[in-house]
């Protein structure tokens, strides 16, 4: 299943890229996203780009119950990103796996970061992907709304965040 989002940010690149490389930034989504427990680790890389990986345990309480049977109350969600350094422009590009731990649920997608005046534009084209014999694309429908939800959660995070 195709995923396409765009999350827009009222704030030059150079600031989001501050916030999207501050580990606290990461933590405050894991929280806004309803993680019971999670990780965050920003590692900057010497080009100038970095690798995001964050960890979270969160509930399945917006998952349908067929899904629930086979994932139970709560999943572990692992985001891994990973962004080029800056281009002469200043915009960046860079891919995002996310994993459900213990279902063969899996998202891999590109990522832009570009510039729109003075918004910044942060565009994710992916594919969901259940790997479920028979299931697959129940299952993908089903976890696709959640996983919109969190990217939601995530604009209005970072738009706090820029303007504090």
């Amino acid at each position: 299943m195709q995923l396409t989002t765009q999350l827009r940010y009222q704030a030059e690149p150079a600031a989001v890229w501050a916030m999207l490389t501050d580990q606290a930034f990461h933590e405050e989504v894991c929280k806004a996203t309803g993680a019971t427990s999670w990780t965050a680790e920003v590692v900057p890389t010497a080009d100038g780009g970095a690798t995001i990986t964050t960890r979270r345990t969160l509930p399945t309480d917006e998952f349908p119950d067929f899904v629930k049977s086979f994932v139970g109350s709560t999943i572990d969600v692992v985001r891994t990103d990973v962004w080029q350094a800056a281009r002469a422009d200043g915009n960046r590009s860079g891919t995002t796996v996310v994993e459900i731990k213990g279902a063969p649920v899996r998202l891999d997608g590109t990522m832009q970061l570009t510039t729109e005046g003075g918004t910044t534009v942060h565009d994710v084209d992916g594919q969901l992907k259940a790997s479920i014999p028979l299931l697959g694309g129940k299952v993908e429908k089903a976890v696709e709304p959640p996983i919109r939800s969190a990217i939601s959660r995530e604009q209005q995070v970072g738009g706090r965040w820029l303007t504090r």
